[in-house]
C-alpha cells in the first residue's frame, strides 16, 4: 500500500467515523442508546439493506443455504458453513436478513475474582440490538469459544422484541430450553451452560466478524437452516437470488419429470444443465 493509499483509508475511516457520531447523536435523542459499549467501539450504526422482497424471495427456496452455496462457488466466495459446525438450536429453523455484527474478546482477570470485584459486566447485546432494525441478523462473535456463553435466554428475548429475524453464534449459547420455547432462531456452534459475565467482552460494533473462520461485513445477508448457513456480501446479494430461483425452478421441473417417471430422452438435457 503506497502513501497515496493510505491517505485514501485514512479519509475513509474519518468519514465512517464522522457518520457514526452524527448517527449516534440521532439515536441517543431518539432513546436507542443502550449505552453500555462506548461510542468508540461502535463501529457504525447505519448501513445500506436489501429491500424486503429480496429476503422474501430467499425464504422462499425450500433448500434454501444448498443452492445459495452452489452460487457462492460460482462466484468464487468462501461463505458457506456446514451445520456440522454451526447448528440450529430448534430444527427447522430458517433466517434471512442483513448482518448486525458484535466482537467479544476474553478478559485476563477470573470470572470469580470479577465477581468478587463487582466488575462491569462488559458483555451487552443490548446496544446492538436497539440500533439495529427489524430483521437484522445478529452475527456475535467469540472466536468459536466452545466453553462459555456468548448469549442467553434474555437476550434472546430482547432480540425478538426488537424485531431482530435471529442470531447466529460464533461459540456457544445457554438457556436452550427458554430459547426453544420462545420461538426464535438462534444457530450456535455449541451449547453450555457456564456464563459468560466476567469472561469477556464486546471490543466492537458493527466492524467486521468472523464466522467459523469466514468473513461478515455489516449489511452482508445471513441465510440460514438446517444444512447450514451461508454469507452473501450485500453487493450481491439480489444477483445471487435471481439465479438460485432459476436454479431452484429448473429443479422442480427435474424431480417432476423423475417421479412422473419420464424416460431418459427427457431427462438428460436438464441433467446438471446449471454446471455447463
Amino acid at each position: 500500500m503506497d502513501i497515496t493509499q493510505v491517505e485514501a483509508a485514512n479519509e475513509e475511516i474519518a468519514a465512517m467515523r464522522a457518520q457514526r457520531d452524527k448517527d449516534y447523536a440521532e439515536y441517543e435523542k431518539a432513546g436507542r442508546i443502550w449505552g453500555l459499549v462506548p461510542r468508540e467501539r461502535i463501529t457504525r450504526i447505519t448501513f445500506p439493506r436489501p429491500p424486503k422482497s429480496v429476503i422474501e424471495g430467499y425464504l422462499s427456496m425450500e433448500d434454501m443455504t444448498t443452492t445459495v452455496s452452489d452460487m457462492l462457488d460460482s462466484y468464487g466466495i468462501d461463505g458457506a458453513i456446514p451445520s456440522s459446525y454451526l447448528k440450529p438450536l430448534a430444527p427447522g429453523s430458517k433466517i434471512c436478513g442483513p448482518a448486525v455484527t458484535i466482537r467479544n474478546i476474553p478478559v485476563r482477570k477470573t470470572a470469580t475474582q470479577g465477581a468478587i470485584d463487582h466488575d462491569f459486566i462488559a458483555m451487552s447485546t443490548r446496544d446492538i440490538y436497539y440500533i439495529a432494525e427489524p430483521g437484522d441478523v445478529l452475527v456475535s462473535d467469540f472466536g468459536g469459544n466452545l466453553n462459555v456463553s456468548n448469549m442467553g435466554g434474555q437476550s434472546c428475548t430482547v432480540a425478538k422484541s426488537c424485531g431482530l429475524a435471529g442470531n447466529i453464534v460464533n461459540g456457544c449459547c445457554r438457556d436452550v430450553s427458554s430459547i426453544r420455547a420462545s420461538g426464535y432462531p438462534v444457530f450456535t456452534c455449541g451449547t453450555t451452560q457456564i456464563t459468560g459475565k466476567f469472561r469477556m467482552e464486546c471490543i466492537e460494533m458493527n466492524g467486521p466478524v468472523t464466522l467459523c473462520g469466514k468473513r461478515v461485513e455489516p449489511g452482508d445477508l445471513m441465510v440460514a437452516d438446517d444444512s447450514g448457513v451461508c454469507i452473501v456480501p450485500q453487493d450481491i446479494c439480489e444477483d445471487v437470488l435471481k439465479q438460485c430461483l432459476a436454479i431452484a425452478e429448473s429443479e422442480e421441473r427435474m424431480r417432476e419429470l423423475i417421479e412422473s417417471k419420464a424416460p431418459i430422452s427427457e431427462l438428460r438435457p436438464l441433467f446438471r444443465a446449471r454446471y455447463k
